[in-house]
């Protein structure tokens, strides 16, 4: 199909379309002629992930350009789960992390297999600092509940993962799992939490 085409069955106007190309979001056509390029399925299907990261996700280009050439690459797995953990966690790192943070982290994940530079880990660390600051106190065990829900979650993450036929479709879950993962706790967090208050506190939708 040509670009007209393509924009029309993506619903992308075709300036972004050549954006996406020019960024190396997009992977080229097949040349047809000599300043004419022929398009496929699989760059109908590009286009909606890189839509998806991009104003769902709340990725930017150049972040899911980093994602999506992992997606493309030979790396492994766990490789691929680094970067997407990196692109979409902030990468302060360590700085303005107290070591109190890092403990209470460390306490609520207790014997999980992660690495003291996990992205995550960091971020909790910074976060746990912030509800201190506040005065939030974790009086009903706040933070442990969180770890045992979020292990619920990356269980579910690697069981949709290992239904995928092979690496480049494991890897595109990972990816999207990933950042459009994210959002989707969010959300059902916000519809859970309704649903609690109206038990616990009276009231319906």
């Amino acid at each position: 199909m040509r670009v007209s085409e393509l924009s029309r069955r993506s619903g992308v106007p075709v300036g972004r379309i050549k954006f996406y190309l020019r960024e190396g979001l997009l992977h080229g056509g097949a040349l047809a002629a000599a300043n004419q390029a022929s398009y496929d399925e699989t760059h109908v299907e590009r286009i909606r992930l890189i839509q998806s990261l991009i104003g769902v996700g709340g990725l930017s280009v150049a972040a899911a350009a980093r994602v999506i050439a992992a997606i493309d690459s030979e790396l492994p797995l766990p490789e691929v789960f680094d970067i997407a953990q990196r692109t979409v966690t902030d990468e302060r790192g360590s700085v303005g992390v107290s070591e109190e943070g890092l403990a209470r982290i460390s306490e609520v994940t207790a014997g999980w297999c992660a690495a003291p530079d996990n992205p995550g880990r960091l971020a909790a660390a910074r976060i746990a600092d912030s509800f201190a600051r506040v005065g939030q106190t974790d009086d009903r065990g706040w933070f442990a509940r969180y770890a045992a829900a979020a292990l619920l979650a990356a269980e579910a993450d690697l069981d949709e993962i290992e239904t995928r036929p092979d690496r480049n479709a494991r890897a595109e879950t990972v990816v999207v799992g990933t950042v459009l993962g994210d959002a989707l706790f969010a959300a059902l967090r916000r519809i859970a939490q309704e649903h609690v208050t109206a038990l616990r506190y009276g009231g319906a939708a």
